[in-house]
């Protein structure tokens, strides 16, 4: 069984979030599951958030393979580690970054999160296979970005049509493509609908 670390975003990931209903999903079949929450997710700072995150890598299972799913703000803060990495101990063979915020994206209570680096290789030193996934309808990131971003990074992208921002507030709580992509990297996100 797999290692499965979630990634919460601005104001965490609490239900209907699809990273509960997955923590939920992936505890069931026995997979070993970190739901890590980040200082203050309503005012994030992205230098707290860094060495929370890597405290969490640091102590993050080895032998068996790791995977890292990101939603928003969590996906930039992989981004910023990705930047700095170089401790090849904490590499993960695959992440998944949904919804990260566009270069243009601010918010008031947001610190330093953006713009994220894209750096392409950092993106592989700090993971063997990253993919990026966006709602074509995304407030924080437009398809344009998200297109420049996966080129930028050299990383596959899904576009998913209506999909919004991704979150419980756009219907993803229950999303059965994670889930798919947590078994096989190889699976297409689509929307849950």
């Amino acid at each position: 069984m797999p290692y499965v670390l979630l990634l919460h975003g601005h104001m965490g990931a609490a239900p209907p979030h699809w990273q509960s209903w997955l923590a939920h999903e992936l505890d069931e079949t026995g997979c070993d599951v970190d739901v890590p929450q980040f200082s203050e997710p309503d005012q994030p700072r992205l230098d707290v958030w860094l060495a929370e995150l890597r405290s969490q890598l640091v102590a993050a299972p080895v032998g068996t393979e790791r995977i890292v799913l990101a939603h928003s703000c969590g996906a930039a803060l992989w981004l910023h580690h990705a930047a700095r990495l170089a401790d090849p101990v904490l590499r993960f063979d695959r992440v998944l970054l949904v919804a990260p915020p566009g270069p243009r994206w601010r918010h008031p209570d947001v610190h330093g999160f953006n713009p994220a680096p894209l750096d392409a290789a950092g993106v592989r030193r700090a993971a063997s296979w990253t993919q990026l996934v966006v709602g074509d309808d995304d407030q924080a990131c437009s398809v344009d970005e998200a297109v420049d971003m996966a080129s930028a990074l050299k990383v596959d992208l899904d576009v998913i049509p209506e999909g919004a921002h991704l979150d419980g507030h756009a219907g993803y709580g229950p999303w059965p493509s994670v889930r798919d992509w947590v078994a096989d990297r190889h699976t297409r996100m689509v929307s849950n609908r």
